[in-house]
């Protein structure tokens, strides 16, 4: 059963959580698992996309967006670590960044809010966290230290590269410059998820939160579906809550597309 599931699913930046898992993070809510939410950092090396208010910083503009997107992919507890953006690029990293946070600091922190959840299943990110931000591969590192700690069915979010390239743009490839080197390839990919329903739209409205982040152009309901309808996972170890909920789903209403 999805409901006795609890699934932590940890994610670097504001935004991300609605790219990569909006999906199955409402599929999984809908099923009736407790979905909990850890948001590493803040965001705020980040470039805006839309004019500040007086007095709003992009930090608290990125963390406001946040708790809506939230509110539409049923999250039922958002946690956040508290480190800083490392930015895109090299290192070295400042003191208070994810990047400069020892791995086994970070690990322990996400482990007692599984631990304390009862959590049976972690989604983190494929070892070149996607795309290969230095925020991005921290989560895996962490993600996979707490799978290993304490037994927990684990997923890597991941995207299917050839898929990506040859779909519409994805917002991935703006934030990595291009395909080269984002994703696995398909052979790898244990579980996909589609959507099915209300939840592409509950990922569109998440997304669409984040209009500091995600360009309209990216919202477009002709190929909205095509580009983010489907999210793809590498197991670690047993299947767990994201088998579950697709097993669950198999024979039922076949993936929606919105727009002609």
């Amino acid at each position: 059963m999805i409901s006795s599931h609890t699934v932590i699913v940890l994610h670097a930046h504001p935004d991300d959580e609605a790219i990569f898992t909006g999906l199955t993070m409402r599929r999984l809510a809908d099923a009736g698992a407790r979905v909990i939410l850890v948001m590493a950092t803040d965001g705020a090396a980040g470039l805006c996309q839309v004019p500040l208010s007086r007095g709003e910083s992009l930090r608290s503009r990125r963390l406001a967006e946040l708790e809506r997107a939230c509110d539409l992919l049923g999250v039922a507890r958002l946690e956040f670590l508290g480190y800083a953006d490392s930015g895109a690029h090299d290192g070295p990293y400042q003191a208070g960044t994810l990047g400069a946070a020892p791995v086994t600091e970070v690990a322990r922190r996400v482990a007692r809010i599984a631990d304390s959840e009862g959590a049976s299943t972690l989604v983190h990110y494929d070892p070149h966290g996607i795309y290969g931000h230095v925020d991005h591969v921290q989560v895996h590192r962490v993600g996979a230290r707490v799978v290993r700690s304490l037994g927990l069915a684990g997923y890597q979010a991941t995207v299917d590269a050839a898929a990506l390239r040859a779909g519409p743009q994805h917002v991935v490839r703006r934030a990595a410059g291009g395909p080269k080197d984002v994703g696995v390839p398909a052979f790898q990919i244990s579980v996909t998820v589609h959507a099915q329903g209300p939840d592409l739209l509950a990922k569109m409205a998440a997304m669409a939160t984040h209009a500091s982040q995600v360009e309209t152009a990216e919202l477009d309901p002709a190929r909205f579906a095509v580009t983010y309808g489907r999210e793809w996972f590498v197991r670690e170890g047993e299947p767990g809550a994201i088998d579950a909920l697709v097993a669950a789903s198999a024979g039922q209403a076949a993936e929606v597309v919105l727009g002609p």
